[in-house]
């Protein structure tokens, strides 16, 4: 019999730290339904001290999810672990994470507390907790710079007080798998209570090694992982779920454990946390890149054609590649378009945001003939379904651009209600769009990214737009989506541009 891995999916807490990937809670309750989909064992929701917008977020995915355990980040403090526990109250199964700096720079530079107070801390923090779940982790910040004497004591402690979960983190994405699977063998063999207790690993990328270090931790005795969809999280990511399934199943004669994902859900679950938070899958990512079971050289078509196992280690099916996606067209009634967003695992909260869905895609079929699982996730992300998160919204736009003459573009919005209009010029159509909108938004915000991706194939294909402003220290990602680029472009930078006049989230301060 092996082992059950425990998969503990980070994607909208670590993941949404990723600059200008913030979530809204809808699109964070979507990922939280594709994600309990998958069959994923934890689910860390957010940070519930950070914002009002993260408590509220987690506490709808809490009341939602039924079969994920439903997990709140808090740091080491009173008000931190009370803001989770009343989080997570409506859960079925809820965890409280709660953790602590360990390393000698983080608890002299950071935190400015003496070892003895952070043992301290650690353990008030997890008394705290049980105070509201039985199910409480606990992990030491900067793990891999720590002190190894250090991480037992304080590893005991927490145990005896009431942990049941023992994270390991590489914060810092520092170490390399021989020395991070010792490293997790010596703490298991030497912290009091360490059978009494599941252990974890938490790996960053920063080397390109998270997955390699996850992985090594699992052969030296971890049971559970801490990762996100696309390997999305701060600076170079987190290790990537879909890398670590797909590895301790493909190569079950390595690792002595098994996870419940249900792998089929891995592409559907990777798309959409692409088409929420902006960041484009590269094509040949592991698993759920678009070339991950392309094949270009002839001796490897022949290879695969005579026998798949020649050249492929994984179906493609298997992670949810090769599906019938054709589902819907301009004939399609209400009922049949409900059921296929709910076959998605897409909820639209009330009839007016189901109407208003069903007439966005009703004006879609009528300029594509074939609409796509992905057509229907960006139409439904639009925020025309959210107008009360919309300040600007787009009315009209014109745009002549012709050989040999300046790009100009004549747009009308709405700016809190009040129609506006303005005229502007530019090197392109998308350029004049962007200066016309802003003369009347006068945002002072720095564009930093402009990204088009097509959502499907053929020429009337949706563009997918993606476009990061900076302003004031904050980053905010758009989408927009259109058979048109350049309203798909006008829409995103709108997009971005309502993120900016409403933040519903503040960046928690430290990580694991």
């Amino acid at each position: 019999m092996k082992d059950h891995l425990i998969i503990f999916d980070t994607t909208l807490r670590d993941g949404e730290q990723s600059p200008g990937a913030s979530m809204t809670k809808e699109e964070k309750l979507r990922v939280a339904r594709q994600l309990e989909r998958m069959q994923v064992d934890v689910i860390e929701a957010g940070f519930a001290a950070a914002s009002p917008g993260d408590f509220d977020a987690i506490r709808s995915i809490a009341k939602a999810i039924k079969g994920s355990t439903v997990c709140s980040l808090a740091r080491s403090n009173e008000n931190d672990i009370r803001r989770a526990g009343e989080a997570i109250t409506p859960a079925p199964r809820g965890r409280i994470h709660t953790f602590i700096a360990t390393s000698p720079i983080h608890m002299e530079k950071k935190l400015r507390m003496a070892p003895d107070q952070v043992v301290e801390a650690a353990v008030r923090a997890v008394r705290w907790a049980r105070e509201y779940t039985d199910d409480v982790e606990f992990s030491a910040e900067d793990a891999v710079r720590s002190d190894v004497d250090f991480l037992c004591r304080v590893f005991g402690a927490v145990i005896e007080a009431g942990a049941t979960t023992i994270n390991v983190p590489d914060t810092v994405g520092y170490s390399v798998p021989s020395v991070w699977g010792e490293l997790i063998r010596t703490l298991i063999a030497r912290v009091p209570g360490a059978g009494q207790v599941v252990w974890s690993t938490h790996c960053h990328n920063d080397l390109g090694m998270a997955v390699a270090n996850s992985l090594s931790a699992v052969l030296a005795g971890a049971r559970q992982v801490e990762c996100t969809i696309n390997g999305l999280g701060e600076r170079a990511g987190n290790a990537s779920l879909e890398e670590v399934v797909m590895a301790v199943r493909t190569r079950s004669d390595i690792f002595p454990v098994q996870t419940r994902i249900d792998a089929t859900q891995i592409v559907p679950a990777s798309k959409l946390v692409s088409q929420i938070t902006g960041y484009p899958v590269q094509p040949n990512k592991a698993v759920v890149g678009a070339n991950a079971f392309a094949h270009e050289s002839g001796i490897h078509q022949d290879g695969v054609l005579k026998h798949r196992e020649t050249y492929e280690i994984m179906r493609a099916e298997d992670v949810g590649w090769a599906q019938n996606k054709l589902v819907l067209g301009k004939h399609s009634g209400r009922n049949a378009f409900k059921s296929r967003l709910s076959a998605l695992g897409i909820v639209l909260e009330s009839e007016e945001s189901l109407n208003a869905a069903f007439a966005r895609f009703k004006e879609l079929a009528d300029k594509k003939h074939e609409i796509f699982d992905e057509d229907l996730q960006a139409l439904v992300s639009d925020e025309e379904i959210a107008p009360a998160n919309e300040y600007y919204k787009l009315v009209y736009s014109h745009v002549c651009s012709e050989t040999g003459e300046t790009p100009a573009a004549n747009v009308t919005l709405t700016a809190g209600g009040v129609e506006k209009s303005a005229s502007g010029i530019g090197s392109g159509p998308v350029d004049a769009t962007f200066k016309a909108i802003e003369c009347i938004a006068e945002s002072g915000a720095q564009l930093l990214l402009y990204s088009v991706n097509a959502i499907t194939t053929g020429t009337d294909a949706q563009g997918e737009v993606t476009v990061r402003l900076a302003r004031g220290g904050r980053i905010v990602n758009g989408n927009g989506a259109d058979t048109d680029i350049v309203i798909a472009s006008a829409k995103a930078y709108l997009n971005a541009l309502n993120k900016l006049q409403f933040p519903d989230r503040v960046d928690p301060q430290g990580d694991v």
